[in-house]
């Protein structure tokens, strides 16, 4: 089992910036490549990033692309979401998951653990 829990939401102007966190407990962190999923009210559930169990491999949505950055700390076994020049559109809850031996999956059935979300709401 994978334990993943997000910090760092929360309410942001239109162009402000936000970073998530992931904190992964329970197994070898570096065994599992990481993503970041979002849901938007009354939406289906969208992937937004991934990154190898390195950390040398990203993979983005385009809309996301430019703006965020994905990044991980395996001895802190945190993974991070750096998001900059917010929109409106960005407004979701946030997820983490971990893939376990994958490489960069954007989804969702080919992730084995989720965390609980963090809310972002980014006001215009």
């Amino acid at each position: 089992q994978v334990q993943l829990v997000e910090s760092g939401g929360g309410l942001v102007q239109a162009g402000g910036s936000l970073r998530l966190s992931c904190a992964a407990s329970g197994r070898t962190f570096s065994d599992y490549a990481m993503g970041w999923f979002r849901q938007a009210p009354g939406k289906a559930r969208e992937f937004v990033a991934a990154i190898s169990w390195s950390g040398e491999g990203t993979y983005y949505e385009d809309s996301v692309k430019g703006r965020f950055t994905i990044s991980r700390d395996n001895a802190k076994n945190t993974v991070y979401l750096q998001m900059n020049n917010l929109k409106p559109e960005d407004t979701a809850v946030y997820y983490c998951a971990a893939a376990h031996f994958r490489s960069l999956p954007s989804r969702g059935y080919e992730y084995d653990y989720w965390g609980q979300g963090t809310q972002v709401t980014v006001s215009s």
